[in-house]
Order: C-alpha cells, then structure tokens, then sequence
C-alpha cells in the first residue's frame, strides 16, 4: 500500500490504519463519534494527501479542460472553484472532480485518490492543442480544516486580509512560514474549512503547526465519512460509480448541458429511471452498501452508504430508488435479508442546520 508524507505522523497519534483505495490511511485517532462531534464544534485536521491534483496550463488550456468537464468555465472568475464530473461516453461517471481556475490559461483539478491512473490515462487520450497537463498527485500534499474554529486558525497563519475575504468555493495563494500554499474555501464536512495544497516536503511541518492550535485534533477517514454523509454528499465508488450518470444520482445541476462536453450526447438521449437520495433510519441500526430498499412490498432500490449520526442520534444513509417510487417521508424496509431495517426517504442534507 502506498503511505502519505504524514504517515509517522498518524502512528506517533495512534491512528488505526487501514487500507483506502491502495493507500495506509487512518481510520480514527480517538474515536469516530468523538472525532466528528469535534469537527462539528471546533475544528478537525485532515490528512488528504492521497488525492490527485492535475495541471492545465497553456493558451488552449479552457478550451480544452471544458470540453472534458461537465461544469462551465467560461464564465468561471479567476479564483474560484467549480464541481463537476469526468464521463464516459456512455455519460458514466468516471470521476468526481473540483476545478480550481487560476486563468483562462491555467486550472488545478482535484480528482480521487482511487481514479487517478485512469483519469490521467483518459484525460491525456483527449487533450489536444496548446496545453501542458501534469499529474503532480505525487508532489502535491493537501490537508484540510475543517470546523467552526478553522477560520480562526487560518486567519493566524495566512492573514485576515486573504481569509476573510474568500466566499465559498474561491481559493487564493498565501505564505504559511515561508511555504506557497493555495488555500481554498473548499471542504467534504459541510462546515466552514479550508483545503491546503503546498509541496509534500512540507507536510510534516504543515501538520505539527496546524496541531499546536489547541481547537484542532486529528479526524481520520470514519469521521470524514460520517460528516459527509449528514450533508448527503456522494462518495465515488459507493455512491456514484461509472454505471450511474450526475441525473441518475440527482446531481444535474453540476452538469452545464448548454456547452459540449465527453458523454453530452449520451445524457441527452437518457432518461433516469432511479435517483439517489436520503434516509433516515428509525434507530441506531446501519443499513450498509447493498441492502435491499423495499417499498410497498417490492424492492425498488439499493443502499449505497450508511451510518450512524452522531448529531442526529439515528441511522442514515443514501440509496437508489426508483424514481416513481420516490418521496420525502416515504416510509421504506432496508434488508439484507436477515435484518431489516425501517427508515424514511429524505432529501439532503440529512442534517438539517444552517452550515457556513
């Protein structure tokens, strides 16, 4: 398996390691339901080195990018960060994916830590024109803060001039002790947090200064997938995968149909016939990926992500279902076949709050 920069790091914590998407990583420091309520209070410290960053640059560099994204950019201001997808051609989900745009000649895409060999394989059989793309994945670390607290934090290290002044999906360059650091309003928690991308021979200093700030503790990945679950956030490989398209996991509003892009044609023709959505559970009990969702005694869908909320005290998830058979409320039996399970379709975010 491959290890991050921060590897001893997570061992000098007492992480429990395990394997993600061929990577060591840490599943929890303390405890999941600690973990999370702290992120949700204060503020957590995530380890996402394993992610990809590829590079664009060049004159064409829009023009070529926007013809293998789903999310415009020519409207896109410089500095800011758009969702979005790489499809087949088939209009599959390869990969879900961030644009960051520097300039019309220059864009970061953040990509997932399992796709990047065949994203980078896909995207270099495409691009043509008067473009430099680099897969610096290897090169770059990236580590997130996320909570309450993390803007405190960033206005400490970065300056309150840059960190006050980002909204949403914006991302700015900044000096942290003499590293280059881009700093993006960006994040998979739902609260307001901040993503770090920097050179790797950085991130050992990176991290023991961001974990002097006593509001900040280590998260590890059972956390991270908890947190993003109350929001209602997919997770490529369970949620959305090559055989769903963004309509059929109810994400066309990341999907710029009014400009041509890889798999345009094929969304057109498609009509979706499931959606995936939320439930909720009645107690603590996890339907997990591949449980049965039956609704007025036939099965009419399947459960792609479940856990406990330990802000809402209650099992929840997402899942497909049939689109006719859909609505908030409806109630629905989660089984494998042995256990079964009640709940309730909702629609995301799961936990329902005023986020940052």
């Amino acid at each position: 398996m491959k290890r991050t920069p921060l590897y001893e790091k997570h061992l000098s914590s007492g992480a429990k390691m395990v394997d993600f998407a061929g990577w060591e990583m840490p599943v929890y420091y303390s405890g999941i339901l600690e973990e999370h309520l702290h992120t949700r209070s204060r503020a957590g410290l995530f380890d996402i080195c394993h992610m990809g960053e590829f590079f664009f640059k060049g004159k064409d560099a829009q023009r070529e990018l926007d013809k293998l994204v789903t999310c415009r950019l020519d409207d896109m201001p410089d500095g800011k960060c758009r969702y979005g997808f790489f499809l087949s051609d088939d209009g599959g989900i390869l990969d879900d994916l961030i644009v960051f745009r520097f300039s019309r000649e220059e864009f970061m895409v953040v990509v997932n830590a399992g796709t990047i060999e065949k994203d980078r394989s896909w995207v270099s059989g495409k691009i043509k024109g008067n473009v430099d793309f680099s897969d610096r994945s290897d090169l770059t670390a990236k580590l997130d803060v996320q909570g309450p607290a993390s803007q405190a934090v960033m206005v400490e290290l970065a300056g309150k001039d840059a960190v006050l002044s980002l909204k949403r999906y914006s991302f700015t360059n900044v000096k942290i002790d003499g590293v280059d650091v881009i700093l993006g309003r960006t994040g998979y928690t739902g609260e307001i947090g901040y993503e770090l991308f920097f050179d790797v021979p950085a991130a050992p200093a990176m991290w023991d200064r961001l974990m002097a700030f006593p509001d900040i503790k280590p998260i590890g990945l059972g956390a991270r997938d908890t947190l993003r679950l109350e929001m209602g956030y997919p997770l490529y490989g369970s949620d959305i995968y090559e055989e769903v398209t963004p309509l059929d996991a109810n994400l066309g509003r990341f999907v710029f149909m009014e400009k041509d892009f890889t798999g345009r044609e094929a969304l057109l023709k498609r009509k979706p016939d499931k959606v995936l959505t939320g439930f909720l559970g009645e107690g603590r009990r996890v339907a997990r990926h591949g449980f049965s969702v039956v609704s007025g005694g036939k099965v009419s869908g399947v459960v792609t992500s479940g856990a406990f909320s330990p802000c809402m005290k209650r099992a929840i998830g997402l899942c497909y279902v049939d689109k006719n058979e859909y609505s908030p409320g409806r109630e629905v039996t989660l089984t494998d076949g042995k256990v079964s399970i009640q709940a309730v379709l909702e629609n995301v975010p799961l936990l329902k709050r005023g986020l940052s």
